[in-house]
Protein backbone atom coordinates (compact mmCIF):
# COMPACT_ATOMS: atom_id res chain seq x y z
CA UNK A 1 0.00 0.00 0.00
CA UNK A 2 1.30 3.52 -0.82
CA UNK A 3 0.90 6.57 1.11
CA UNK A 4 1.56 9.81 0.98
CA UNK A 5 1.75 12.34 3.83
CA UNK A 6 2.29 16.35 2.76
CA UNK A 7 3.68 19.20 4.82
CA UNK A 8 5.33 22.42 4.81
CA UNK A 9 1.57 24.20 3.91
CA UNK A 10 1.19 27.43 6.61
CA UNK A 11 0.20 31.48 5.95
CA UNK A 12 2.40 33.78 4.16
CA UNK A 13 2.75 37.13 2.93
CA UNK A 14 1.82 37.72 -0.58
CA UNK A 15 4.79 37.49 -2.34
CA UNK A 16 6.41 35.36 -0.16
CA UNK A 17 7.62 31.78 -0.19
CA UNK A 18 6.68 27.95 0.73
CA UNK A 19 8.00 25.02 0.76
CA UNK A 20 5.75 22.01 0.48
CA UNK A 21 6.74 17.72 1.11
CA UNK A 22 5.54 14.90 0.03
CA UNK A 23 6.82 11.65 2.02
CA UNK A 24 5.93 8.89 0.00
CA UNK A 25 6.26 5.16 1.69
CA UNK A 26 5.51 1.71 -0.29
CA UNK A 27 7.02 -0.54 -2.56
CA UNK A 28 8.14 0.40 -5.97
CA UNK A 29 6.83 4.05 -4.84
CA UNK A 30 10.03 5.43 -6.71
CA UNK A 31 9.30 4.09 -9.42
CA UNK A 32 6.36 6.37 -9.97
CA UNK A 33 5.90 9.99 -11.44
CA UNK A 34 4.66 12.63 -8.74
CA UNK A 35 2.69 15.85 -9.08
CA UNK A 36 0.73 18.36 -6.86
CA UNK A 37 -2.37 19.32 -7.34
CA UNK A 38 -4.73 21.89 -5.38
CA UNK A 39 -8.06 22.60 -4.76
CA UNK A 40 -9.34 25.86 -3.36
CA UNK A 41 -12.82 26.29 -2.14
CA UNK A 42 -15.34 26.18 -4.22
CA UNK A 43 -13.36 25.31 -7.46
CA UNK A 44 -11.84 21.66 -9.09
CA UNK A 45 -8.85 19.99 -7.95
CA UNK A 46 -6.29 21.52 -10.70
CA UNK A 47 -3.03 20.14 -11.87
CA UNK A 48 0.09 22.14 -10.78
CA UNK A 49 3.28 20.06 -11.46
CA UNK A 50 4.12 16.68 -12.23
CA UNK A 51 7.76 15.19 -12.35
CA UNK A 52 8.07 11.36 -13.69
CA UNK A 53 10.18 8.47 -13.02
CA UNK A 54 12.29 7.26 -15.98
CA UNK A 55 12.68 10.74 -18.16
CA UNK A 56 12.53 12.71 -14.99
CA UNK A 57 10.13 14.70 -17.49
CA UNK A 58 8.59 18.00 -15.88
CA UNK A 59 5.70 20.13 -16.52
CA UNK A 60 3.90 23.12 -14.94
CA UNK A 61 0.67 24.56 -15.41
CA UNK A 62 0.90 28.21 -16.50
CA UNK A 63 -0.63 29.80 -13.93
CA UNK A 64 2.43 28.78 -11.54
CA UNK A 65 5.08 28.53 -14.56
CA UNK A 66 7.99 30.45 -13.71
CA UNK A 67 7.45 30.60 -9.79
CA UNK A 68 7.58 27.16 -8.68
CA UNK A 69 9.90 24.17 -9.00
CA UNK A 70 8.90 20.89 -8.40
CA UNK A 71 11.95 18.29 -7.25
CA UNK A 72 12.65 14.66 -6.62
CA UNK A 73 14.75 13.59 -3.49
CA UNK A 74 17.71 11.42 -4.70
CA UNK A 75 15.70 8.22 -3.24
CA UNK A 76 12.58 9.71 -5.43
CA UNK A 77 10.60 8.55 -2.91
CA UNK A 78 9.91 12.15 -1.86
CA UNK A 79 8.80 15.13 -3.72
CA UNK A 80 9.05 18.96 -3.08
CA UNK A 81 7.63 21.82 -4.54
CA UNK A 82 8.82 25.61 -3.73
CA UNK A 83 6.60 28.54 -4.62
CA UNK A 84 7.95 31.97 -4.55
CA UNK A 85 6.47 34.92 -5.63
CA UNK A 86 2.95 33.77 -3.86
CA UNK A 87 -0.41 35.61 -4.43
CA UNK A 88 -3.71 35.03 -3.12
CA UNK A 89 -4.69 33.16 -5.83
CA UNK A 90 -2.34 30.71 -4.78
CA UNK A 91 -4.54 29.69 -1.74
CA UNK A 92 -5.78 26.31 -1.72
CA UNK A 93 -5.00 22.70 -0.34
CA UNK A 94 -2.43 20.72 -1.78
CA UNK A 95 -2.12 17.35 -2.73
CA UNK A 96 0.54 15.21 -3.71
CA UNK A 97 -0.07 12.46 -5.67
CA UNK A 98 1.11 9.22 -7.05
CA UNK A 99 0.91 7.19 -10.66
CA UNK A 100 1.96 3.88 -10.98
CA UNK A 101 2.29 4.37 -14.90
CA UNK A 102 4.88 7.24 -14.80
CA UNK A 103 2.97 8.78 -17.53
CA UNK A 104 3.32 12.13 -16.89
CA UNK A 105 -0.29 13.64 -16.70
CA UNK A 106 -2.15 16.54 -15.77
CA UNK A 107 -5.20 14.70 -15.29
CA UNK A 108 -6.06 14.23 -11.98
CA UNK A 109 -8.48 10.97 -12.30
CA UNK A 110 -5.19 9.41 -13.97
CA UNK A 111 -3.22 9.21 -10.58
CA UNK A 112 -3.93 6.11 -8.12
CA UNK A 113 -2.79 7.51 -4.91
CA UNK A 114 -3.44 10.70 -2.98
CA UNK A 115 -1.93 12.20 0.00
CA UNK A 116 -3.85 13.96 2.92
CA UNK A 117 -3.67 17.52 1.57
CA UNK A 118 -2.04 20.55 3.57
CA UNK A 119 -3.64 23.87 3.43
CA UNK A 120 -1.87 26.83 1.90
CA UNK A 121 -2.80 30.41 2.93
CA UNK A 122 -1.48 33.61 1.21
CA UNK A 123 -2.68 37.15 2.80
CA UNK A 124 -2.60 39.81 0.09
Amino acid sequence: QVQLVESGGGSVQAGGSLSLSCAASGRFVSNYAMAWFRQAPGKEREFVAFVTWKTSKIEYSDPVKGRFTITRGNAKNSVYLQMNNLSSEDTAVYFCAADITDGGYRDSKLYDFWGQGTQVTVSS
